[in-house]
């Protein structure tokens, strides 16, 4: 297990290498610049200050030397500053991360307790009205986007539920903790929606697999109760295709979050993401790109430990 952990974290670095190139050199790529928005409405800067500004922030110089320096800051812990702001990144990424978390938290409690209890229901009770109503319901949370659910709640919420219509203020967690869940509830559950969808289809595959094996027929036969077997035996050898789903649902969680919180003007990274590349703020797209990379990355790596721990066949060496 240990050969294995190290051989991981040492892939983890050409990954990361290369995610990080394909995200400069398409920032490089794309038509305009960030010089292009500064004029605002007194218009286009001319071509002698345009070449000012790209030289205070080295994007004279050829792209292997901003590369290397972008690569160079970024192992010292420095992200840069933006550029429009002028403010170091790493201080809006603290402000802005701790939102992003507790919405991604929320969204995921809302997918597994949602998605997981739902699946099983409908693998045991298989062909009843349970599992026809978990099955439709799994097939609408896939079927509808989650922005366009945001954009009808937001269209009906001022005559039928004001509760979920979007604060103009961030409440924050430790200041008003009751006034923040009121303006995290709906988001979140936007947010997981789609994500217990896919958890109860795989849920219930999984689940209506084990339940067909020996040992569960043995189980029966010894006269144990519903509950154990349910649980103890079946549950447990179903984990992994569950487990898998948590893996492959957070990069999902990651888009959702840039979806969700720009329509509920929540101020954490997906606006900001959203923020800087309708405005060409390169470093600032840099830097939640190889946040959001490293986010898949450890996520998957967890998710594979997981494996072991739920089945002890699997060894990794």
């Amino acid at each position: 297990m240990q050969r294995y952990i190290i051989r991981r974290v040492v892939l983890m670095v050409p990954t990361m290498l290369g995610t990080t190139f394909l995200v400069f050199a398409m920032m490089r790529l794309m038509p305009g610049d960030f010089t292009d928005f500064l004029g605002g409405d007194f218009g286009a800067l001319d071509a002698e200050t345009k070449a000012l500004i790209q030289a205070e922030f080295g994007l004279d110089q050829n792209w292997a030397t901003q590369y290397i320096g972008w690569i160079a800051d970024l192992l010292r812990g420095d992200f840069g500053v933006s550029v429009y702001s002028g403010r170091p990144i790493s201080g809006d990424l603290l402000q802005r991360l701790p939102i992003t978390l507790e919405l991604g938290i929320f969204a995921m409690l809302i997918n597994l307790v949602i998605g997981i209890p739902i699946g099983i229901i409908s693998a045991v009770r298989q062909f009843s009205w349970y599992d026809y109503t978990g099955r439709a319901g799994a097939i609408a949370l896939l079927a509808v986007p989650n922005f366009w659910i945001a954009l009808l709640a937001i269209s009906l919420a001022g005559k039928y539920a004001l509760w979920a219509v979007p604060s103009p203020t961030y409440p924050g967690l430790f200041e008003d903790p009751i006034a923040n869940l009121k303006f995290m509830a709906f988001p979140a559950l936007l947010t997981g929606a789609a994500g217990a969808g896919y958890q109860m289809r795989f849920g219930r595959t999984a689940m209506l697999e084990v339940m067909r094996q020996d040992y569960i027929r043995t189980a029966w036969s010894k006269g144990l109760q519903e509950r154990a077997v349910i649980l103890k035996h079946g549950l447990r050898n179903a984990l992994i295709p569950i487990v898998t789903v948590i893996g492959l649902f957070l990069p999902a969680l990651i888009g959702g979050t840039v979806v969700i919180e720009t329509i509920y003007s929540i101020p954490g990274m997906g606006r900001y993401f959203i923020h800087a590349l309708n405005g060409r703020d390169l470093f600032i797209v840099q830097a939640l790109a190889v946040i959001f990379t490293m986010v898949v990355i450890v996520s998957n790596f967890i998710v594979d430990i997981a494996y072991s721990i739920l089945n002890p066949r699997i060894r990794y060496s």
